[in-house]
């Protein structure tokens, strides 16, 4: 029988997969439980914006045909928003898209990729995959050490990730310390800011002082990348949409690596009316900071400390190794995120919610912990 690992290219023989957070229909299989609440992949719980919903069902009647391959009208509201051209953009099937395409158009198995310990999965993955050399920069509280990562840069380094705010700690960067940064780095290194979670950690009641726009920057920084995504406070999780800004040589560069068609026809229309309905994102908004204040008092009445977050999660330290308390949280009808991949083996990240559904995560919490 072929060794189909033997075939595989080196970067991708010893890597795992991606794990998502445990889907609900999946614990219902398993357990045979129902009233489950789904706290683990910073999911809006409001759902999409109803401007966004109408226009993917009106979307539906030409799914016979394929999706706008340039995204002309996504991008056109884009650029509007953001004030940039759309030559600076490019549209991924989620942010998670213009990682990687950073990665495969920057990056050989020559080169070394920068980012933080704690921070997004889907780095040190794609770094592996293209056979580059992943260098992990220890965390400061929890967060990016921008002077220990600017003394790692080397002749080597192509690629640095900066996540801002940071997935799972939500640890943030201020505008001044971030600038200065990429500021000072050498030509031949290219900085992608990971802005997943912007809309939330830009909220004043969030209270993140000096939380910086990168994409305000693109235009004095032609090495730095934007990414952005409609999954988190837009709620189109589902369809997949997010986009990057960066200097028009870079997006034609990341654009050469695009597969044809990546966005589809009803993600690219939702995309664009959820643009529209400033109303939903203030209500998206609003009830994340209330949301982030209900868990954080709730931990305290647990006695637990967390990490303070500026993203719509939050993640709690137990006190103890978290893995047997998220398997008792299951059997309560309650998912959330483990983080021991993450390096924080007795935290557990747990997105913020609707009132009900925080309420019944704390009083669950404090039942497994026997409290």
């Amino acid at each position: 029988m072929t060794d189909f690992l033997h075939l595989a290219a080196p970067g991708v023989r010893q890597l795992k997969p991606y794990q998502p957070g445990k889907p609900i229909e999946e614990l219902e299989r398993e357990l045979g439980i129902s009233n489950i609440i789904k706290l683990a992949s910073n999911e809006n719980p409001l759902g999409p914006s109803p401007l966004a919903l109408t226009a993917a069902r009106a979307a539906l009647e030409d799914v016979w045909l394929y999706p706008d391959g340039n995204g002309f009208v996504l991008k056109d509201r884009l650029a509007a928003k953001l004030g940039v051209a759309m030559e600076q953009l490019i549209l991924g099937n989620g942010s998670s898209d213009v990682l990687e395409f950073a990665v495969r158009a920057f990056v050989t198995p020559q080169d070394e990729v920068l980012f933080s310990e704690h921070a997004f999965a889907v780095y040190p993955i794609l770094t592996q995959a293209a056979g580059a050399k992943a260098v992990v920069v220890p965390a400061k509280d929890w967060g990016h050490d921008l002077a220990a990562m600017r003394a790692a840069v080397t002749e080597r380094t192509r690629l640095i990730f900066i996540a801002n705010p940071n997935n799972p700690t939500g640890t943030w960067l201020p505008a001044a310390e971030l600038e200065a940064f990429i500021a000072g780095l050498p030509e031949h290194v290219m900085v992608l800011v990971d802005e997943a979670y912007f809309e939330y950690a830009s909220d004043p009641a969030m209270g993140a002082r000096d939380y910086p726009d990168a994409v305000a920057w693109v235009g004095r920084y032609p090495n730095l990348v934007v990414a952005r995504t409609f999954s988190k406070c837009y709620g189109l999780a589902g369809l997949r949409v997010g986009y990057g800004v960066c200097h028009p040589q870079v997006a034609d560069l990341l654009n050469r690596v695009r597969p044809p068609f990546n966005v589809n026809s009803l993600g690219l229309a939702a995309a664009a009316a959820a643009l529209d309905d400033v109303e939903h994102l203030q209500q998206t908004l609003e009830l994340n900071a209330a949301g982030m204040r209900q868990l954080v008092a709730g931990f305290a009445s647990l006695d637990l400390r967390h990490i303070s977050s500026i993203g719509n999660f939050v993640s709690v330290d137990t006190g103890r190794p978290a893995a047997p308390l998220y398997d008792a949280l299951l059997k309560e009808g309650v998912i959330v995120r483990p983080v021991a991949n993450y390096g924080m083996p007795n935290h557990l990240r747990v997105t913020v919610g609707l009132p009900e559904e925080n309420d019944r995560f704390i009083a669950a919490l404090g039942k497994v912990l026997g409290r």
